[in-house]
């Protein structure tokens, strides 16, 4: 087999926040790619950078009263330091505000200039006059213009996926204040990637440089019509590079985050003494990216059509997976599976994740979901139970006499094995780790099997079976090296476990294909331990926060008003306060009442067959059609009360002074009909 030369990158992390479990899915997938083509014997290296720039970055730094540089410093190590929590290897970690990086935007954007794609043009752009900055996509939320679903930001719409700009948001929000912007007039430049459209649909849908399923969303969602001009500059104040031949404007962080890979890149090579161009100018380099499905749009059009341009190479392939779910659900504070890198490194082994992981992860851009029961017992049966095992049940009989001088007969099962290799190998290539792992687990199935036959803690019972007994243990630890080649690019700690036990290192792929004969064993030590529930309890635990924003970053406007047209009560005793019965409840109908103004009649469930009959005063501020489905907080054993229209069994809890400012109190998602409200 003929060596690569292969560059891999993964999306540059944000520095305006710490690495979760959500982002590791991304990092550990690379990582575990790269390891595999360097254990292929293929020359690969990995890149990556933080993401540094922008409105966040900016807002961030002030109210921490602290320089951009020194927050992304500080950012910039907690990052390294969680990657190398996890074993992640990089060949270089840079900056994308680093000179490297400034060097290659501006000579980027001179070929943009030269092949005349930039115009300027007055855009209409949403201003915070409160904290008084331009707003940045992300820092706006609201209606979506095109499906109407609310609480989205800026940019893109999570529930249809259309993409527009802040001033086409219904009802737009800033986030930084919770005020609503005004609209202001600055000029921007904007590169017109139309003139590449016949380029790209021939990119994106030939050379398999995309998922199949990728490609199809962008014939179907961008390339069916022409492509918007892409706005690149932002007017002061904006933390980034200034723009050399527009004076008070700064390119666009997501102009010179993509380009953070060819500026690490270059910073590795000046540390290297490698030339350059033959890593990002050469027909002999595969460029590889691994990114999230979220930022599909700005790696497969705008990015190719920037390289294209300017005369860089194109990528290989964009890896594009899904995102993180938690027993089918978002990464929840409230419920502490938004676990952070560094909590997780607190109370687990980074191997159980990297194999989790691992398991779950295939060639398409579909979800991963991490089960945390599964995650239990898949650790367990899997690398304690099958993989450890094999060199836990064996390495303890051979420490004094060592391997055999010739590999033992063992009904085939490790030349089984070594013709697995390829299969294994092409899974690992076209990253459908899920298939990989499971044809290792199948090998470890067929060692256990064996190690159950042949019985050597009973052979060890027999002075007369001392041979025997050193063939077995020689083939088990054989058939536990192979499998632990096999899972080195997920695995690197058991990988050097494995060499410290039979004194040989394992560097190559091919090692899985002959065994190892007439070496020492020394003293086994444990490699994994099981993972106890109380473990991932105890982290769950950990992560638990408020969804609110808290500390300096957040800004609120909260007024005296109607506090004030309403004062606190007296107080009451806690035995007082327990006498009301506040329970969620279901609206399973709503009617208006005819010939009154203000009462619409609720019948709420709270769980089996328990219903009560609850007039409200809320017929100015809500629909009726509109309440049906939705949970809300009832005083639930509140004397019923006779009216003119019927008889009130409770009341539910809203807020504000009447009529058309009624706010109906909500529990958070997860809450069920017939809960107590403590």
């Amino acid at each position: 087999m003929s060596q690569r030369r292969i560059l891999v990158t993964s999306a540059l992390p944000y520095a305006n926040g710490h690495i979760h479990i959500g982002h590791l899915v991304e990092y550990l997938q690379t990582d575990i790619w790269v390891r595999f083509q360097k254990l292929r014997g293929h020359r690969c290296i990995y890149i990556c950078a933080d993401d540094t720039h922008g409105t966040a970055i900016m807002i961030r730094a002030r109210q921490e009263g602290t320089s951009e540089e020194d927050l992304i410093a500080r950012m910039q190590k907690a990052h390294v330091d969680d990657f190398a929590g996890f074993d992640i290897q990089f060949d270089n970690y840079g900056s994308t505000n680093s000179p490297e990086n400034r060097a290659i935007c501006e000579e980027i954007w001179a070929s943009i200039r030269k092949a005349g794609l930039v115009s300027e043009e007055k855009v209409e752009q949403l201003f915070d006059t409160e904290v008084g900055t331009f707003l940045a996509d992300r820092f706006v939320k609201g209606t979506c213009p095109k499906c109407k679903a609310p609480n989205q930001y800026g940019d893109s719409c999570d529930k249809c996926g259309a993409h527009y700009s802040p001033v086409d948001l219904i009802d737009p929000k800033s986030t930084l204040s919770d005020t609503t912007p005004e609209i202001r007039t600055a000029d921007h430049l904007f590169i017109n990637i139309e003139r590449l459209h016949e380029f790209l649909n021939e990119w994106t849908r030939s050379g398999g440089h995309l998922q199949p399923e990728v490609a199809n969303y962008l014939a179907g969602h961008f390339l069916h019509e022409p492509l918007r001009d892409w706005d690149v500059s932002r007017p002061a104040p904006y933390f980034g590079f200034e723009i050399p031949d527009s004076p008070g404007n700064y390119w666009y962080v997501w102009f010179d985050a993509p380009i953070g890979y060819i500026g690490s890149t270059k910073q590795w090579c000046n540390r290297q003494g490698e030339d350059f161009d033959a890593w990002w100018r050469s027909d002999q380099t595969e460029i590889h990216h691994f990114i999230g499905k979220d930022i599909t749009y700005f790696h497969t059009l705008f990015w190719p059509a920037m390289l294209k341009t300017a005369g860089f190479n194109l990528p290989t392939k964009v890896h594009i997976h899904g995102f993180l779910t938690v027993g089918g659900e978002k990464m929840s504070k409230t419920k502490g599976t938004f676990v952070r890198a560094s909590t997780y490194l607190e109370h687990l082994n980074p191997a159980y994740l990297r194999y989790y992981y691992a398991s779950k992860l295939t060639a398409r851009v579909d979800d991963l979901d991490l089960n945390l029961d599964e995650f239990v017992t898949k650790i367990n049966s899997d690398l304690v139970g099958k993989v450890v095992n094999l060199a836990s049940r064996a390495a303890k009989f051979v420490e004094k006499s060592g391997l055999a001088k010739v590999y033992p007969d063992d009904g085939g099962l490790f030349q089984q094995a070594a013709e697995d290799g390829q299969a294994i190998a092409e899974c690992y290539e076209k990253c459908d780790f899920n298939q990989a792992m499971r044809r290792i687990m199948a090998a470890a199935d067929r060692a256990n099997q064996y190690v159950d036959q042949v019985q050597p803690w009973v052979l060890r019972k027999d002075p007369d079976k001392a041979a025997e007994l050193q063939d077995v243990c020689t083939v088990i630890l054989n058939l536990f090296r192979q499998i632990a080649v096999y899972l080195a690019p997920v695995l690197p700690r058991l990988a050097e476990q494995t060499a410290e036990l039979l004194g040989k290192p394992i560097a190559q792929w091919d090692e899985a294909q002959s065994p190892l004969v007439g070496t020492p064993v020394a003293r086994f030590k444990h490699m994994l331990t099981r993972v106890e529930p109380a473990q991932v309890e105890a982290m769950v635990a950990a992560s638990v926060e408020s969804d609110l924003p808290s500390g300096p970053a957040a800004t609120y406007n909260d007024g005296p008003g109607p506090l004030e047209a309403e004062p606190l009560t007296e107080t009451c005793s806690f035995d007082d306060f327990l006498k009301v019965d506040l329970r969620v409840a279901r609206i399973v109908e709503a009617v208006a009442v005819p010939k009154a103004n203000k009462l619409v009649q609720l019948t709420l469930s709270l769980g089996g067959d328990k219903r009560l009959n609850v007039f409200a005063g809320i017929k100015e501020a809500y629909q009726p059609e509109d309440l049906v489905g939705r949970l809300v907080v009832c005083v639930a054993n509140l004397a019923p009360r006779k009216m003119k229209f019927g008889t009130s069994e409770g009341m539910v809890v809203a807020s504000g002074p009447g009529g058309k400012d009624v706010f109906l109190l909500s529990p958070d998602s997860g809450a069920q009909p017939g809960q107590r409200v403590h």
